[in-house]
């Protein structure tokens, strides 16, 4: 993929303040989608060039996967870009969502939403180190359970990401 050039993405980290703590907003992808169908994820997506900035895709994107409106979200900053294997380039969008607010997934598109406690996340005995052969490469990625849920890949990445600006 190193010729062909980088298909710019963006994705909103949805961070909620709950009675018993911070929570993250995962997805995980309907069945029916053709690209990485099951997986948990975050709301996301292309940059068009109708957006403005790749803030201005992650909320857009956030309003239709889970509808989640932009007015409920304030930005409070964005983690380093993440590119993928497959040839994205992400930029997370770290956002605090203000209540109230509704969550209508798109079925489409998302299976099931929920929450994951940040205190998961920010723990780095949670995550476990795994490596494949993948096209006669090794892989590297993270591994972290949450109750039914496996997260790996790009979301498990970027949560590392995450926790590692927040100890900083």
């Amino acid at each position: 993929r190193s010729h062909e050039p980088l298909i710019p993405a963006a994705l909103l980290i949805p961070l909620m303040n709950r009675r018993d703590g911070v929570k993250v907003m995962l997805t995980k992808r309907s069945e029916a989608l053709p690209d990485h169908p099951g997986q948990i994820s975050f709301p996301g997506g292309r940059i068009n060039a109708s957006d403005a900035s790749p803030r201005a895709a992650a909320l857009r994107e956030s309003d239709e996967e889970v509808g989640l409106s932009p007015n409920s979200v304030e930005v409070v900053g964005e983690l380093d870009i993440y590119i993928t294997r497959t040839g994205f380039h992400i930029t997370p969008v770290v956002g605090i969502i203000r209540p109230p607010f509704d969550i209508r997934p798109n079925r489409s598109e998302v299976a099931e939403v929920f929450e994951l406690p940040l205190e998961l996340v920010v723990d780095p005995a949670n995550y476990e180190r795994c490596s494949r052969v993948y096209e006669g490469h090794r892989r590297n990625f993270y591994v972290l359970n949450f109750e039914k849920h496996v997260i790996w890949g790009v979301t498990a990445g970027i949560l590392v990401n995450l926790a590692q600006v927040l100890h900083e």
